[in-house]
C-alpha cells in the first residue's frame, strides 16, 4: 500500500511485496508478464493472486524499481526489474520483438543510440527509446528456420 505524505510516497512492506521483489531480482534483465510471475509462484507453492501482483508491480513502476513495457495491443504488458544503477533506468535502451516466437530482447547498442542523437539533432525529434521496438526474427528462430529449410 502507498500513502502520500506531502509530495513523498512511502511504500508499506508486505511479505507478498518482498516475495515478488525477490523473484524479480532473480530475473533481472529479463522481461516477464504477470502470467509468468503467477506460474512461477504457483509452481513454488506461493499463494499470491494475480490482482495483488498487478498492484505491487504498478507501485514498483511508480517507485522506479520496475519498468513496464506495452509492446502492442495484442500482447500483455511485460515488466523488468531495474536496479537503481541499471543503465536502462536512465539511458537509452531499445527492444527487439521476434515476430515468430514473440520473445522480447532488451538491447543496449551505441549504434542505435546514434539514431536517437541523429533524430534529435537533425530532425528535432526526441525518441523515447524505452518505447521503441524493432520487429523481426530472432537469431534462435532464424537458425531453426534455416535448419528446417535445409532438411527439406
Amino acid at each position: 500500500m502507498t500513502s502520500e505524505r506531502g509530495n513523498r510516497k512511502t511504500s508499506y512492506k508486505t511479505k507478498q511485496r518482498d516475495t515478488l521483489l525477490a523473484y524479480l531480482e532473480t530475473v533481472q534483465g529479463k522481461h516477464v508478464t504477470v502470467s509468468d510471475i503467477c506460474i512461477h509462484f504457483a509452481s513454488n507453492g506461493e499463494n499470491i493472486g494475480q490482482t495483488t501482483i498487478y498492484r505491487h508491480l504498478e507501485k514498483m513502476v511508480d517507485e522506479g524499481l520496475v519498468n513496464k513495457y506495452t509492446i502492442d495491443a495484442g500482447t500483455p504488458a511485460c515488466f523488468e526489474y531495474v536496479a537503481p544503477d541499471e543503465n536502462c533506468h536512465r539511458d537509452m535502451c531499445f527492444h527487439c520483438k521476434c515476430e515468430k516466437c514473440g520473445r522480447l530482447i532488451h538491447m543496449h547498442c551505441e549504434e542505435l543510440e546514434g539514431i536517437g542523437r541523429h533524430l534529435l539533432e537533425h530532425h528535432g525529434f526526441a525518441l523515447n527509446s524505452k518505447r521503441t521496438v524493432f520487429y523481426g526474427i530472432c537469431d534462435e528462430c532464424s537458425s531453426s528456420e534455416a535448419s528446417e529449410n535445409k532438411d527439406r
